[in-house]
């Protein structure tokens, strides 16, 4: 059975598509077979790895409310896509009329299981019924997180709808933990908010953090992951790192209290 991982933060800006993609191509790059979903109707992931949403004819969207198999839909790039563009904006009005709505993602999900080593899923920048199938579907969530102090304000509320998730939809459903991402180390401010938001939220931090780079417009720019884009980058060996915690993820996830 694939590790079924959801890349979440409510807020924008975060390098949540960026990280998504590079733990994707980090995993590949050690052998593992990966699907990334694009669950974003901005698209960016699906732009980050070079197909241009306003041309597809058929996306996640079509998945989720006309129940196309997913297989259908996905392209082979660096690593799989399913990928995602406008419409699916319309799919939160669809979805709320439908029986089982928070089931939608992972109902679709069952028939590639068996082809994938690990399934990544890029959560909308909200909490609504998109968020929710993704955190329904998934079996861990990753926080990634800008080290500023705005940024984390919203963790908190993220934490309390991955509770209600698992009282509700998804009782298994873990908190990995935060992945810090454009780091300054320079800066006094960004190691405190680390330090505040893992204590403040009990939440572990996965290391190292990602330090910021104009690299990783560049590659988005380029339809390319970091690590395609520019492999011996920092920030490539930095989400190669984090891949391989995430691989012996075992001792990173919090208990739920």
């Amino acid at each position: 059975m694939p590790r079924v991982l959801a890349f979440a933060n409510q807020k924008g800006g975060v390098a949540k598509t960026t990280t998504t993609l590079s733990i994707g191509a980090a995993l590949s790059e050690r052998g593992r077979r990966v699907l990334a979903i694009d669950m974003d109707p901005q698209g960016a992931l699906t732009y980050s790895l070079g197909v241009d949403p306003d041309q597809l004819e058929e996306t996640v969207n079509d998945v989720l409310v006309r129940r196309l198999p997913i297989e259908k839909v996905v392209i082979a790039r660096e690593i799989d896509l399913v990928p995602a563009n406008i419409d699916l904006a319309g799919a939160e009005a669809v979805l709320l009329a439908k029986t089982g709505r928070e089931y939608a993602l992972q109902r679709a999900l069952r028939d590639v299981l068996v082809s994938y080593d690990y399934i990544l899923i890029d959560c909308p920048p909200s909490l609504g019924i998109l968020t929710i199938n993704s955190l329904t579907a998934a079996h861990g969530v990753l926080i990634p997180l800008q080290c500023e102090a705005l940024s984390h304000r919203g963790v908190g509320q993220l934490i309390e709808t991955v509770r209600d998730i698992r009282h509700f939809t998804n009782p298994d459903l873990e908190l990995l933990g935060v992945i810090p991402t454009m780091y300054d180390g320079r800066s006094r401010h960004a190691r405190e908010v680390l330090e505040d938001v893992g204590s403040r939220y009990d939440l572990p931090v996965l290391e190292p953090p990602v330090r910021k780079s104009i690299r990783f417009a560049e590659s988005t720019q380029a339809g390319r992951s970091i690590l395609a884009y520019a492999p011996s980058h920092p920030g490539a060996d930095a989400y190669r790192e984090l891949a391989g915690v995430l691989e012996g993820e075992g001792h990173t996830s919090e208990e739920d209290g």
